[in-house]
This record gives C-alpha cells, sequence and structure tokens, in this order.
C-alpha cells in the first residue's frame, strides 16, 4: 500500500506538470495567433492557418454599429456581450487605427480587467493576452472585430480557442489522486498505529484476562519482531516460575516427612516448654514454604477469570468469619442517587435510585480475590480490635474496603510492607512470614487494579481496588 501510495503521488504529480505544459503551449499559441492577427488587421498581412475573417452582412453591420451586438443573425441566445478596446499605438513609425473586438458568448462574459497588462504593452500583445483569454475558457464564442472606421468583420478561430482544441485537463485528477495518495498514507499509518496499540493493550492486559502464552499479531515486519522477541520473553518467563513453583512444591512436599517426624519426636519431649517452641518453630517453617508457594501460584496467574458476584462472595468470606465468632462486619453498601437529564417536557432533572440490593458482577479469579480478602481480614484482626469489610463500585471499578479499628499504624508504614518478607516493628508478638500484603498486590494487578491504605478517624483502611469488566 505504502508502494501504491507513492506511485499515486509519481503519477499524480506527472498528470499536473503534463496538464500545465499542455495548457501553457495551448495559451502561447493563442498568444501568437493574437500577435499575428493584429498586424494582419492593421498591416494587411496575411492571417495564420487557425485563423479567418468574413465581412458581415449589411444587417449584421448596422446592428454591430449600434451596438445592438444580440440583434446579429449568427449571435446565440440570451448573449453576453465583453467589449474589448484597444487602443493604438501613437509612438510607431506608421499610423494605426484602434481595434475593437466583441465577444459574444452563450455562457459568460469575460473578466477582460484580469488581463496580464502593464504600461509599456503594445496594442498587440494585448491582443495577444484576448486571445489568451478566449483559449482559457471552453464557451465558443462569436468574436468580431473593426479596425477604426473600417466594417465589422466575424473572425473564425476555433482552432485557436475552441472547446476542442483545448488540451485534455488532467489537473482534477491528478489533484484525486494525490488525496487517495495522501488517504492510502494516513489510512497504513493508522493502521500500523493501530496493530501497535492493539499489541500494547494486549500486552498490558495479558495477567489481567488470562492472556494466551503466545502472541500472533499481524502487521509490519517491525512489529512481528517485537511479537517474537516478547513471546520468547514470555517463555522464559513463564518456565522460570514453573520451576520456581517446581521446586517449592518439591520441597514443601520431602519436608512433610522431616516435619512428621519432629512433630513425633517433639511430642515425646517431657519439658513442656520446650516442646511448645519445637513446635512452634516446626509450624512457623512450613507455613513459611506453604506462603512462598501461594505467592509464586498467584505470580503465575493460574485460576482462569470467570464471571462472578463481587457482594456474594464478600459477604461469604465474612460469614465465614463470623462463624468462627471473629470480630468481622460487613457494611452494607448505600443508596446511590443517579442524576437524570433534563426534558422537554418539564425543567427539572430528574432522579433514579440505585439500591444496595444491586448484584455487583465482576469478571475476575473468586479464589484469588477471596485469598486477598482474607489477608486483608487477618491484618486488621491482627493489629486492630476488628474489621468492617464494604464495597464500592462506579462504571469500571470496584474497591473492596476493609477498615480496621484500634490499630496504631499508619498508612505509610503499612504501604511500605507491600515488599515480600517486609515486616512491622511487632513481629515479636505477631505471627506472619511478611507475604500477606505482598500477595494480594500480586492479586490486585492481576486484576487490573491495585491496593493502597488510607488513615481513618479509627484506625486504618485497605483499598482493594479492581476491574470490572
Amino acid at each position: 500500500m505504502i508502494l501504491f501510495a507513492f506511485c499515486s503521488a509519481a503519477l499524480s504529480v506527472f498528470l499536473w506538470m503534463q496538464s500545465n505544459s499542455a495548457w501553457r503551449d495551448h495559451q502561447s499559441k493563442a498568444y501568437t495567433a493574437g500577435l499575428t492577427f493584429y498586424y494582419a488587421l492593421q498591416r494587411g498581412n496575411a492571417f495564420s492557418d487557425e485563423l479567418r475573417t468574413v465581412p458581415l452582412s449589411l444587417d449584421d453591420r448596422a446592428a454591430a454599429s449600434a451596438g445592438e451586438f444580440q440583434q446579429l443573425s449568427n449571435a446565440p441566445r440570451a448573449a453576453r456581450i465583453t467589449l474589448v478596446p484597444i487602443t493604438a499605438d501613437v509612438d510607431r513609425g506608421r499610423a494605426e487605427a484602434a481595434l475593437t473586438l466583441a465577444i459574444i458568448s452563450p455562457d459568460l462574459l469575460y473578466r477582460i480587467a484580469d488581463l496580464s497588462l502593464s504600461e509599456k504593452q503594445s496594442a498587440a500583445e494585448t491582443t495577444g493576452e484576448v486571445f489568451r483569454l478566449l483559449s482559457s475558457l471552453c464557451s465558443d464564442p462569436m468574436v468580431i472585430a473593426k479596425v477604426g472606421q473600417n466594417p465589422w468583420v466575424q473572425v473564425y478561430g476555433a482552432p485557436i480557442w475552441g472547446c476542442d482544441m483545448a488540451p485534455a485537463d488532467r489537473r482534477l485528477l491528478a489533484a484525486l489522486l494525490i488525496v487517495l495518495a495522501f488517504a492510502v498514507s494516513i489510512t497504513v499509518s493508522l493502521n500500523l498505529s493501530s496493530d501497535f496499540t492493539t499489541f500494547a493493550d494486549q500486552l498490558r492486559k495479558r495477567r489481567r484476562i488470562g492472556g494466551p502464552a503466545r502472541y500472533d499479531i499481524q502487521g509490519p515486519q517491525e512489529l512481528q519482531d517485537i511479537v517474537a522477541a516478547v513471546n520468547e520473553h514470555l517463555m522464559a518467563e513463564r518456565a522460570q516460575l514453573e520451576g520456581r513453583a517446581a521446586v517449592l512444591s518439591g520441597v514443601s512436599h520431602d519436608l512433610g516427612t522431616p516435619a512428621t517426624r519432629l512433630r513425633l519426636r517433639t511430642a515425646l519431649i517431657e519439658d513442656q516448654d520446650l516442646r511448645r517452641k519445637l513446635e512452634a518453630d516446626i509450624d512457623s517453617m512450613t507455613g513459611m514454604i506453604e506462603s512462598v508457594l501461594t505467592y509464586t501460584r498467584a505470580e503465575m496467574n493460574a485460576e482462569d477469570p470467570r464471571r462472578l458476584s463481587l457482594n456474594a462472595l464478600i459477604e461469604a468470606v465474612v460469614a465465614n468469619y463470623e462463624d468462627m465468632g471473629r470480630a468481622v462486619s460487613y457494611r452494607q453498601p448505600e443508596d446511590v442517587i443517579v442524576q437524570g437529564g433534563r426534558s422537554v417536557f418539564m425543567s427539572r432533572q430528574g432522579q433514579t435510585v440505585v439500591t444496595q440490593e444491586r448484584v455487583i458482577t465482576i469478571i475476575g479469579r473468586p479464589i484469588s480475590l477471596e485469598r486477598a480478602m482474607t489477608n486483608l481480614i487477618d491484618n486488621a484482626l491482627k493489629y486492630g480490635r476488628r474489621a468492617t469489610v464494604s464495597l464500592q463500585t462506579n462504571a469500571d471499578t470496584a474497591t473492596i474496603i476493609v477498615e480496621d479499628e484500634g490499630s496504631d499504624s499508619s498508612a505509610e508504614d503499612i504501604a511500605a510492607l507491600m515488599a515480600p518478607f517486609r515486616r512491622g516493628n511487632n513481629t515479636a508478638t505477631i505471627e506472619g512470614y511478611g507475604l500477606g500484603l505482598t500477595i494480594v498486590a500480586t492479586i490486585a494487578k492481576l486484576h487490573g487494579g491495585s491496593l493502597t491504605f488510607e488513615d481513618t478517624s479509627s484506625g486504618l483502611s485497605a483499598r482493594l481496588m479492581i476491574e470490572r469488566g
């Protein structure tokens, strides 16, 4: 298509230049014929082959002398008269008479004021400019001429200014080809931009929507090279994550037997305080391995997304905590008042109330979202006295809010703990492995969202924002 656009542009330039050259030659020929015509009338020289003159009849001569050119026998109907008086040159060696031309056209008036005139221009050159004007417009006019007091004569010059003698004007075709070339170039540019933008959007949302392991994007060679490099990177990344998960899974499985033996042998220790410490160390070791394995599985994006009811998922998670007697509650969303537009029948704006019983559906991973909410609720219970879960939505996103009560940590302190294995200053009194918030942030990214924290009057608020679509 680029080659087609280039060829179209080159052809349009050729046609434009060829048409301009042909018209310049045609007008130059008419100009030369005008010079010859003037001198032939003044000096009695022979006319050129393309011109001839015929005396008017007595009646036509009388009508022309009276200025009633419409009354001429050969005059077209509804004729438009253009009278061109050409003053004779006075500084020549021989006397010349004034030349008067009457152009009787069926279509138009000739704008004599637009002629190219100069102070030193001779009468013959002015006549040549008139002939150039006649050849520039397609009208097939009737032309009569009169020199001094001589009778009027009709000038036949169809080979000079006739419509059939005009060269083919391909400038409109050239302009259309230029527009076509420009349109093709713009289309190719937009298609190239669209190909790159489409691939960027697909790559950006790959983890969010569970994209393919590799991409097959049609487009220019540069884009295909980029896609090939990205496919190689994705394959290496997936192989690395799968290898990491396999190692951790193997370690977790292999540690099961030694951990079981340690538990059995620990049970034989008579010192209860020492036995309790050893059991706590064993639980911490196995829990840390399971946490790292959970984080790696979240990175691998193993769960396929599906449509689900988010408020039903939140209510189910909160109900599980309530069944265990934990201080967790669900705050129902408030009714939303939507302002309507003005109507031509009434000046007031209408209002629509979206009730709290509405179902909030999203495209997401239920197991991952449940794990994220569980981690946030566990953190709220660890650092505060109770946890309150609520939901805010709009057309594009849904935000799960977990508020604690009585937490001493600030939003800035908690945000710094989202990196892997980062824990607060109270690690001696609160259990954990430093991966809970990291897992939540990873799950938020998988859903096209983010994890943020805000300080509240009663404690701290964690906001898990995800995309609905």
